[in-house]
């Protein structure tokens, strides 16, 4: 494809991608294809010879979006928001189009160091001081394992530069929840703790946040056992209901026991609360921690993949992830950010310029007030739930998320929690709305199964709401018959 038919075909795309978005409200929120058939529309084959671009986009259209769960229609409550801001797009698009690569400073200055803006604007933006220093990752679950691998180095006086766990005497531990985000655990194994050293600390069984008495315990009892304290990873926002682990007092804990543990913040969704200076308080001792990581491709609303991870050592970063290859050497070595000595991969991807545009085109007070928005429509929907005595919040409504369950009089047990998984699914396969069940054990309730609705979606104004709330009152009830 040559420059003048990519300008052809390019005005075609963006003409269809804003129809669609346009009519995501028309179709179905969820996917409505069976396991195999998106595939079995695809030839078996790869095509012989090029077709037509609007060929092309009729393919797209007959193949592809039946199999989409349309993650921006105004009716998708499930998981956490994932937006794709059309201003971040636009810089998705123009990383793409440049095509540039981002190994070295010299590959491409621009890319490093627009990169180096758009983290600090960021830092400032959530109200961080400037002792921290951020790259950005493709998600938060890559950012938790380049801490625990940090972590691992610092309990070990860097052993991967000898014999590595291998030679490493006493087993190092990582705390966390049972609430935590499944990548946790994932890092932990990753980076080569293994299951037996990964501690479930005690959560409290109202906040469903971590316990520092419980963490202190555990830390004693481990040191006691001959074992290495080498990380904790604190949840701002757990996934289940957004629980605010106590940062401050975890960051307590650690400074007591006399050891240098690493402490992580992972606040994927909520750090785009900390836009807003009411909310801050939410994560009260972050300066404490070691590392941060929140995604702005959730709430906040730029395009995929876009997490920000911070550290307040990059010397110590480095130390752990730098290589540095003859073919890559330059002048400007000890200069410059070499983003390769802050992550995993070599190559890296233009992610700057889809936070720059977004900020640019859409600007933070924008932003902001449609984050307020989704706050105050969450506790209006909060409010009208309270009032029907046969539906129950179970955790907390810090934020945008809100945790229910339908419970009519004589259920229980494992008849409630099938009602509540049969009534959430009516509403997810009728494709008008979408939800998230998890199993949530709250203490007194009968019942695990609880049902997630998560507001934030670009387009979700209170009309919407009010249609999701009637939707599941009229579902609920008949699922009972």
């Amino acid at each position: 494809m040559q420059p003048e038919e990519f300008r052809a075909a390019g005005h075609a795309l963006i003409d269809w991608i804003a129809d669609h978005r346009l009519a995501a409200d028309q179709r179905p929120v969820l996917a409505d294809v069976n396991p195999g058939e998106v595939r079995g529309s695809f030839p078996t084959t790869a095509p012989d010879s090029p077709v037509a671009f609007d060929e092309l986009l009729q393919q797209l259209e007959q193949r592809v979006v039946p199999g989409l769960t349309e993650v921006q229609h105004p009716m998708h409550f499930g998981w956490f928001p994932a937006n794709a801001s059309l201003a971040s797009v636009l810089g998705d698009i123009t990383s793409s189009g440049l095509g540039n690569l981002g190994i070295s400073w010299e590959s491409s200055p621009a890319l490093t160091e627009v990169e180096e803006v758009v983290c600090d604007w960021m830092r400032q933006l959530v109200g961080l001081t400037d002792a921290w220093k951020g790259t950005i990752h493709d998600t938060a679950s890559t950012a938790c394992v380049v801490a625990l691998l940090v972590a691992r180095e610092r309990a070990t006086a860097l052993a991967q530069n000898q014999g590595g766990l291998q030679a490493v005497d006493a087993p190092l531990v990582v705390y966390t929840t049972s609430e935590a985000h499944s990548s946790v655990a994932k890092a932990a194994l990753l980076a080569g703790y293994g299951w037996d050293n990964i501690q479930s600390v005690d959560i409290d069984p109202v906040t469903r946040a971590m316990v520092p008495e419980s963490l202190a315990a555990a830390i004693e009892a481990d040191v006691a056992a001959g074992r290495t304290p080498a990380a904790v990873v604190a949840s701002v926002g757990t996934t289940g209901t957004t629980a605010f682990d106590p940062v401050d007092a975890i960051a307590e804990v650690i400074e007591a026991s006399g050891r240098s543990i690493w402490l992580h913040v992972d606040a994927a969704m909520a750090g785009t609360a900390m836009l807003l200076p009411e909310c801050r308080h939410l994560w009260q001792g972050a300066e404490r921690s070691d590392s941060i990581t929140w995604n702005p491709h959730k709430w906040m609303g730029t395009i995929l993949d876009c997490s920000l991870f911070y550290v307040r050592n990059t010397g110590e970063l480095e130390s752990v992830m730098s290589t540095n290859p003859s073919y890559l050497q330059s002048t400007a070595d000890g200069e410059v950010t070499q983003y390769r000595d802050w992550g995993i991969p070599l190559g890296r991807r233009f992610r700057a310029l889809k936070l720059w545009f977004h900020l640019e085109l859409d600007g933070i007070e924008a932003i902001r007030t449609r984050i307020r928005r989704d706050l105050d429509n969450t506790a209006w929907l909060a409010g009208e739930i309270e009032k029907v005595d046969d539906w129950t919040i179970v955790s907390p409504v810090p934020l945008q998320t809100i945790c229910v369950r339908h419970m009519p009089d004589g259920l229980s047990g494992d008849e409630l929690d099938e009602h509540t998984l049969r009534w959430v699914r009516n509403i997810n396969e009728s494709g008008a709305a979408y939800l998230t069940p998890a199993r949530i054990d709250v203490p007194g309730l009968d019942g695990s199964w609880t049902v997630r609705i998560s507001v934030g979606v670009e387009n979700t104004e209170r009309r919407h709401l009010e249609a999701l709330w009637d939707l599941m009152r009229t579902t609920a009830t008949s699922a009972l018959s």
